[in-house]
């Protein structure tokens, strides 16, 4: 999340609960919003989530560089309450905590079938593989990641069921240009499709569904509040398909959603699960948010 969007909530974010925007109906039906909270040192800033297909056990990671591990206790498909540990720090290539903000600001989480877990950061572009927790793995870079803004670069992180890996920035630079997405086939990196631009709406996560569709949770940020966009996309080898919009909040209905998850529930439905990163913001809501598609 970018600085400027920091410093706005400080002040702005109390005011939102009370500005109310007339809202598009969405394709998904909103099940819950469960607020998420602990006294744990380090805990909040969530930007990104994954869950495993039993929809319960779960790694979120933090943009202040630490991760957690934990399980959501449901009853009849509702989150009742949370299971986590504490924070805790992510390492580096040298298998140190990493310090400095530029290189702690994680923001994609994709996990693989056989549990490899990939993170993207924005600080510093990059994204990094961890075979374990122990010690992290710097992937390749593809040349235009030295080129994207500090603090709005690769947001967003997806993995298909081959192990390749989609990223996308927060900003494409202009409000008329696509968001590149970035693809990672396990040797290098090709930019093989973008995105289009749809209103003020920038990228905050991303994944790939169980029926292998690309999907994006986009926030826009009005100043007085948030709200949230998730799109589907066709995914093929060679491109996107147009996209369809499965859900458009209206101003404040959630807090600042900025990690993405996509599962089947037990009845077959497409569950979208969403977190949201509170900033370390009292005034801001720390939860995990649910819709199911029809």
């Amino acid at each position: 999340m970018t600085r400027f969007l920091r410093a706005a909530c400080l002040g702005l974010a109390g005011l939102a609960g009370g500005c109310i925007a007339a809202e598009t109906p969405p394709q998904g039906r909103h099940v819950q919003s469960f607020s998420w909270r602990s006294e744990a040192p380090g805990f909040g800033g969530f930007s990104g989530i994954e869950l495993a297909e039993d929809g319960e056990s779960f790694v979120a990671i933090s943009d202040r560089g630490a991760f957690v591990e934990g399980r959501l206790i449901r009853k009849n498909g509702r989150i009742t309450g949370i299971e986590a540990s504490a924070p805790q720090p992510l390492m580096n290539t040298d298998g140190k905590p990493m310090h400095r903000k530029v290189a702690q600001d994680a923001e994609g989480l994709a996990i693989t079938a056989d549990g490899r877990r990939y993170i993207s950061f924005e600080g510093r572009a990059r994204v990094w593989a961890y075979p374990d927790m122990a010690r992290a793995k710097a992937l390749p870079e593809h040349p235009d990641f030295t080129g994207l803004q500090r603090n709005s670069s690769l947001e967003a992180l997806a993995v298909d069921s081959r192990g390749w890996l989609y990223t996308l920035p927060e900003r494409s630079g202009q409000m008329t240009r696509p968001f590149p997405v970035y693809r990672f086939n396990g040797t290098r990196w090709d930019q093989p499709f973008s995105i289009p631009r749809l209103g003020g709406f920038q990228p905050t996560g991303a994944d790939i569904g169980p029926d292998g569709m690309f999907y994006l949770l986009e926030r826009e940020f009005t100043g007085l509040g948030f709200r949230s966009r998730v799109r589907r996309f066709a995914l093929t080898a060679d491109a996107l398909g147009p996209g369809e919009t499965l859900l458009e909040s209206h101003l404040a209905r959630h807090d600042n959603l900025e990690g993405l998850s996509v599962t089947r529930t037990a009845t077959g439905q497409i569950r979208l699960t969403m977190v949201s990163d509170d900033n370390f913001n009292p005034f801001q809501r720390g939860e995990i948010v649910e819709y199911v598609l029809p």
